[in-house]
C-alpha cells in the first residue's frame, strides 16, 4: 500500500528555516556584564524620556490653565459693550441737558466706575482718533474726505473698541479720511 502524498498547499504550522537562511548576525556571545550595562542603559535613557514627556506636560497644561483664566471672561465682557455703548449715549444726551444735574452727576460716577472696572479685569480701550487706519484694530465704516486730515487717518469712532491684554474683543468702528475733496482714489 502506498501512503498518500502530502498536500502542497498545506504547509506544517512551523518550519524551520535553515541557518543558511538567516541574517548575518553577530554571533559572538556578549559577556554578561555588558549585556547589563546596556540594559540599564537603555532603561536609565527611558526614564530620563519620560521625564522630560512629564516635565513638558506639567509645563504646558499650566501655560493652558493660566491663558483660560486669562481670557475667561472674555464672553462676558463682549456682552457688556452694547451695554456700555448704550449708557454713554445716555451720559452724552444728560451732558447736553446739564452738566450741573443730578442725573449727568450719578451718571458720570457709574461711568468711572465701570472704566476703573474694565481696565482692573485687563481692558484697554483701542485707541483710534487721529491715529493710521489698522484693520486689525479698527473696522472702516465709511469714508469721508477731509482736507486737514491725511488719507488713510481716522477721523472719528462711532463705536469704541477693545482688547483684553493682547487679544482683540470689538475692533473699534471708524471713519476714515480719504484725503482732500476731488482727489481721484486708484
Amino acid at each position: 500500500m502506498t501512503e498518500p502524498s502530502p498536500d502542497p498547499t498545506q504547509q506544517a504550522p512551523f518550519e524551520e528555516i535553515p541557518a543558511s537562511d538567516t541574517p548575518a548576525e553577530d554571533t559572538t556571545p556578549l559577556d554578561p556584564m555588558t549585556a547589563l550595562a546596556q540594559e540599564a542603559e537603555r532603561w536609565k535613557d527611558m526614564a530620563y524620556r519620560s521625564q522630560a514627556e512629564l516635565d513638558n506636560f506639567r509645563k504646558r497644561s499650566a501655560r493652558e490653565a493660566q491663558e483660560t483664566r486669562a481670557y475667561a471672561n472674555a464672553d462676558l465682557l463682549r456682552a457688556l459693550f452694547p451695554i456700555l455703548d448704550n449708557f454713554d449715549m445716555g451720559l452724552e444726551a444728560a451732558r447736553a441737558e446739564s452738566e450741573k444735574s443730578m442725573i449727568f452727576m450719578g451718571m458720570s460716577m457709574v461711568s468711572r466706575q465701570l472704566q476703573d472696572f474694565l481696565r482692573e479685569s485687563g481692558v484697554q480701550e483701542i485707541e483710534a482718533q487721529g491715529k493710521p487706519f489698522d484693520p486689525n484694530l479698527h473696522e472702516a465704516v465709511a469714508q469721508e474726505a477731509s482736507a486737514s486730515v491725511p488719507e488713510g487717518t481716522i477721523i472719528r469712532v462711532t463705536r469704541r473698541g477693545y482688547k483684553l491684554k493682547d487679544r482683540l474683543l470689538r475692533a473699534a468702528s471708524v471713519i476714515v479720511s480719504s484725503g482732500p475733496a476731488g482727489t481721484a482714489q486708484a
